[in-house]
């Protein structure tokens, strides 16, 4: 049986596309949803497979700005992936997913990233575990904010307007410091992470939108809903589902968290993608009522493995060498990479370490080092002192943080 694969050309084919994955997650795209979307998720982006003129599958780009450390690079991100079951076992997602890479490649995005619905499928596309993420549940009255010193903040609720005019400012600075988070323009802060529409609300009330101000400035925000379970007054458990916190420095970051746990008439605090080296944990008093649990985050993929290395800073200074030893989508990234003062280039010396691209992608935001990479027969280092010197060049402080699943 002949399947054709191509690129969407309207509105149907995309939300049919989009229905693909759908399926699992009882969501059928209306009309709306598809126009929605489609102004983040254009329709050459979105690969569908047909079968006798029906779609069958689907998978979509959002193409945005990552950071990474030092800046920013064109990125494609992957989402919406999906076969339906009764094609499942065909090699169509391996033929959507060759067709799309080569696309991202033409493009010139040199990365893609993607949260993977399920973690065991990405690798053999080229695919590494970027970053890992804390998700905490916590039983509200058994956790108290430590009190710490600093100027005085306010915090006070804000419209869907005020905090599209706020909010961006207080993210894009935290993000200027941090990889792995998502450079997100004004269609994006109204369509994906201030949209409420009532499908969104998995549950919960309407979006709560917090501003933290100090002496007049905007110096942190929360995006959180409440959530009511239970069948009566007597068995009701309200929780606060934290979307997003962020602070500008320590003194913030600690006021946001406070308010949060301090909410009246609430039993539990819910919170999901906190980066490893997020402060929380030593901030309450007793770290194991947040009851965290560790989830994999990013998944990240060299398209392009010279222009990828050389759109990122490094650590120190020295001269080190990769060597990349297979990848099963692009042959002309296998090879051995010099980076030295910013510079990438082809070499033929012997190389710090050698891996797959996946490994590189892995480490490549400074959220897994090399040598637990080689702890687990991921990386082989082929130097002495190999991977001390990779991993003093690659090292980011701090961790890449990835705050929401696009």
């Amino acid at each position: 049986m002949a399947y054709r694969v191509r690129t969407t050309r309207d509105l149907d084919e995309w939300a049919a596309a989009a229905s693909a994955i759908g399926h699992y997650f009882g969501w059928q795209p209306t009309e709306e949803d598809a126009a929605r979307f489609a102004k983040l998720l254009p329709l050459d982006r979105m690969h569908a497979v047909w079968d006798d003129g029906v779609v069958v599958a689907g998978a979509g780009v959002f193409p945005f700005g990552l950071t990474v450390p030092g800046g920013e690079l064109p990125c494609a991100g992957v989402t919406v992936v999906g076969v339906l079951p009764t094609h499942r076992r065909r090699g169509l997602l391996r033929r959507m997913m060759d067709a799309q890479l080569r696309d991202i490649r033409a493009r010139g995005e040199p990365i893609a990233a993607l949260w993977a619905s399920e973690e065991t499928i990405y690798g053999r596309f080229g695919y590494g575990l970027a970053s890992t993420s804390l998700n905490l549940d916590a039983d509200r009255s058994a956790v108290s904010i430590v009190r710490g010193s600093g100027p005085h903040a306010s915090i006070r609720l804000v419209s869907h307007e005020e905090a599209l005019k706020t909010f961006p400012r207080v993210y894009d600075r935290v993000a200027r410091t941090r990889p792995a988070m998502i450079v997100r323009t004004r269609e994006w802060w109204a369509s994906r992470r201030l949209d409420d529409a009532p499908e969104r609300r998995r549950g919960g009330g309407p979006l709560v939108r917090a501003l933290l101000e100090r002496e007049g400035r905007s110096v942190g925000y929360a995006l959180y809903r409440l959530v009511q379970e239970g069948s009566s007054p007597e068995s009701w458990t309200k929780t606060v589902r934290v979307l997003e916190a962020f602070g500008l420095d320590d003194a913030a970051t600690r006021d946001v968290w406070r308010f949060l746990f301090e909410i009246d008439w609430t039993d539990r605090v819910a919170a999901y993608h906190l980066p490893l080296d997020h402060p929380l944990p030593l901030l309450v008093d007793r770290i194991n009522k947040l009851r965290l649990t560790l989830w994999d985050a990013l998944w990240i993929r060299l398209v392009d493995v010279p222009a990828a290395l050389a759109g990122r800073t490094y650590a120190s200074d020295g001269r080190v060498t990769v060597e990349v030893v297979s990848d099963p989508h692009f042959p002309d990234n296998v090879g051995t990479w010099t980076i030295e003062n910013g510079r990438v280039r082809p070499a033929r010396r012997r190389p710090d370490v050698r891996l797959p691209v996946e490994a590189l992608g892995a480490a490549y935001l400074g959220g897994h080092s090399f040598a637990q990479l080689a702890a687990v027969g991921l990386v082989e280092e082929s130097a002495r002192g190999g991977l001390g010197r990779v991993d003093a060049a690659f090292r980011s402080a701090p961790a890449p943080w990835s705050p929401e699943i696009f």
